[in-house]
């Protein structure tokens, strides 16, 4: 099955005041996390979106085997991260079946979450399928290429938060509780760190 993985790393980490895609956890860089998770699967291509900061983290990342594309527009907001990495992916692979949409501050993703999220396509049919923590679901999502055209056209900073809304009857969930930690202060990531 034909799936590629985008992550969204484009952000300014305001709230943060630092770029978080370099924070360290366990002596990795929160997109080194996400990257490799997507890396151990077998879904290509990989597309990390850069925006904020794109030099300096796509030079602390020139190990990995992934495609760097930078979003000009990152400020618009997180729609138009991905069109532009949904477009870069489409450029690779034309005839690609779904796509996985990842943030790079998940700390605890693992390369079988981004495989149950496929399975359960597979399984139940659906056209999207939303990680589930906490009392929402969100990213990692699956995104069948019936939604590509929706995705190319999102606008503002909600991101696909939308589609998944207006598409309930269409989406199946997949448990991934730890979704719930991820990192927009730095009260959430001293956390992190005082509980590794």
């Amino acid at each position: 099955m034909d799936t590629g993985i985008i992550i969204l790393a484009a952000g300014n980490s305001s709230r943060l005041g630092k770029p978080k895609q370099l924070l360290t956890y366990q002596d990795k860089t929160l997109l080194t996390i996400v990257s490799e998770a997507a890396l151990k699967t077998s879904f290509h291509p990989v597309v990390v979106v850069l925006g904020a900061y794109a030099s300096e983290v796509s030079k602390a990342h020139q190990g990995l085997k992934i495609q760097y594309i930078i979003n000009d527009e990152w400020e618009t907001g997180m729609s138009s991260s991905i069109a532009t990495g949904l477009t870069a992916l489409l450029d690779t692979k034309k005839d690609i079946e779904n796509v996985i949409i990842a943030v790079a501050d998940q700390v605890f993703i693992t390369a079988r979450i981004f495989e149950k999220l496929a399975e359960n396509h597979q399984l139940t049919g659906k056209g999207i399928v939303a990680s589930t923590y906490g009392e929402t679901s969100g990213t990692p999502v699956l995104f069948n290429k019936k939604y590509f055209d929706q995705l190319l056209n999102l606008q503002g900073s909600t991101g696909a938060k939308k589609i998944v809304a207006e598409n309930a009857s269409d989406t199946a969930k997949v448990p991934f509780e730890k979704g719930l930690i991820d990192i927009d202060t730095a009260a959430d990531y001293n956390n992190l760190i005082q509980n590794q």
